[in-house]
């Protein structure tokens, strides 16, 4: 038994970039539908960090002040302590945006609220419990998806198909677009640890030492690190044992233990990986987000590379989709407006990969802070360029005013 359907637009997944496309499109009066395969948004150690450039997005869509109203905490600053030495990386108070600091939102809080504000709109349809299984086609043309329901197989007919499903896209790979891989030296370990009197609130903080590297993100009662390791490496440690485990975390955290963290269960393995599609489109189809280009968790700019994805998708398509006559050459521009952005930001995450975490998790001795770290707690101005780069990255995009104002 199956179900039709028919829109202008319809999105498959319900993250950060799918969301946000969703209700800019929305917004702009266009018929869209977002399938979300899970019955809510709430997954734990998701990406969380919400950036300067996603905040103003935020801003200049008359969101920003009802948003920040959510739970949330700010992070104006990025330190590390490599060895002994604790110093200062970067410093966003002086970004030239109406928030100068990192919003630290779980992310179900972020899409709930997306969510809501699309809902106001009677031309936006979130179906939950709903995943794109295969394409419908036409000739060479994508002219909608068949999405699996708890009930019933829907097939639902669209201008465009926007696929915006994740790192691991059914839709990706049903569209015989060809991947480009890069070979990433390490995976990372997530896990929380109980906030402290005394702790620092405003800072990331990251802790190398020799083969050791430790971040910690202040998320209120308790802190969200993330240990690198060298990739595939997480069964050596398991054999290690869970005790030898919380000593080396608790070292890099700097405190008496982590008891917090009573079995294996406590810590969640992400399998880094880095690609991007060497073309993001077919006709009636394109990808964006991390079904485009999965990042690294370098910087945290995965999704705020995603948001600025759905900007830019929505500025391009927009007026197309209204008027009936969306080509694939509107899609190239999309692709062609964030191909540089993403190359970029992979590229500098690949060379920090490759160059610095590598090496130090490979190291028996400990590093030495390096030169340009040091002239930065002295001249501290050069502290505003990485938080430029983390903060706002490449090529921020700006919602087009004339076709989102309210």
């Amino acid at each position: 038994m199956s179900q039709e359907l028919s829109t202008t637009c319809v999105i498959a997944g319900g993250g950060p970039a799918g969301m946000m496309c969703g209700y800019l499109l929305a917004r702009a009066g266009i018929d869209v539908t977002v399938l979300e395969k899970h019955a809510d948004f709430l997954r734990d150690f998701r990406g969380d960090t919400v950036h300067p450039s996603t905040l103003q997005v935020m801003h200049e869509l008359g969101l920003l002040e009802e948003f920040l109203k959510r739970p949330h905490q700010e992070i104006t600053h990025v330190g590390a302590k490599i060895g002994e030495t604790k110093i200062r990386i970067a410093d966003f108070t002086h970004l030239p945006v109406v928030c100068k600091f990192i919003a630290m939102m779980p992310q179900w809080d972020f899409l709930n609220f997306l969510a809501e504000k699309a809902k106001a709109f009677p031309n936006f349809h979130l179906m939950m419990e709903a995943e794109a299984t295969e394409l419908l086609t036409k000739g060479k043309r994508i002219t909608g998806l068949v999405a699996k329901t708890k009930n019933v197989d829907v097939r639902i007919t669209a201008d465009l198909v926007i696929g915006a499903d994740g790192r691991h896209s059914v839709l990706r790979e049903a569209s015989g677009l060809a991947l480009r891989e890069v070979g990433v030296p390490i995976d990372v370990l997530w896990f929380r640890l109980k906030h402290h009197d005394g702790d620092d609130q405003d800072f990331a903080f990251g802790h190398i030492d020799a083969g050791h590297m430790l971040v910690m993100l202040f998320r209120g009662d308790y802190w969200q690190c993330a240990m690198v390791i060298p990739k595939g490496g997480f069964d050596a440690l398991r054999e290690k044992g869970l005790e030898a485990f919380r000593k080396e975390v608790a070292s890099l955290a700097e405190r008496d233990n982590a008891d917090e963290l009573q079995s294996w269960n406590d810590v969640k393995l992400l399998s880094v990986q880095v690609d991007r599609l060497k073309r993001w489109h077919r006709p009636g189809l394109l990808f964006i987000g991390d079904a485009a280009h999965a990042m690294s968790p370098i910087g945290g700019v995965g999704i705020n590379l995603a948001i600025q994805d759905a900007v830019a998708a929505a500025n391009r398509l927009a007026r197309p989709l209204r008027a009936g006559r969306l080509r694939e050459s509107d899609l190239a521009k999309v692709q062609a407006r964030r191909r540089f952005p993403t190359w970029a930001t992979q590229a500098v995450q690949i060379a920090a990969q490759n160059n610095i975490l590598d090496p130090v998790l490979k190291s028996g001795t400990t590093p030495k802070v390096p030169f340009i770290f040091r002239l930065a707690q002295h001249w501290t101005w050069l502290q505003r360029i990485p938080a430029r780069a983390i903060g706002l990255g490449v090529r921020p995009e700006h919602p087009d005013k004339t076709l989102f104002t309210n």
